[in-house]
């Protein structure tokens, strides 16, 4: 009986070049593979961290979502990205640098928290 640690060397070993994208939460794998009649074929693949529970015992998932692209549909799954792209960059701005949206972020948390210690506590209102 396989593991589950030698069916993930399994899939590993299944994978002959891959690319990384990270993107805030999300994560995106570009996974290149061979079929078992060795023909390659890419996994695209979009993992985004779920975070529920309390702050004191999180509990963390892996929302996951795969596509498989084989070979005698890449040109035509290629041009038609080519073309979403195009049509995106010429009709919206472009977005604000990754670190302008996590320092904005940052600074929201922190006045949140600001405006947390200005305001009183149920007890002091009590007390008084």
């Amino acid at each position: 009986m396989k593991t589950d640690s030698e069916d993930n060397k399994k899939k590993d070993k299944d994978i002959v070049y891959n690319k990384t994208v990270k993107a805030g939460k999300r994560i995106y794998y570009f996974d290149v593979k061979r079929s078992r009649n060795n023909e390659m074929y890419m996994a695209i693949t979009e993992s985004k961290k779920i975070v529920s529970g309390d702050l004191l015992t999180p509990d963390i998932s892996f929302e996951k979502h795969k596509i498989f692209l084989y070979h005698e549909d890449m040109s035509n799954f290629a041009e038609a990205l080519l073309q979403v792209i195009q049509y995106i960059k010429e009709r919206q701005a472009p977005p604000p640098p990754r670190e302008q949206y996590w320092k904005k972020r940052e600074e929201a948390e922190i006045n949140s928290v600001d405006d947390d210690e200005n305001t009183k506590s149920f007890s002091d209102i009590l007390d008084n």
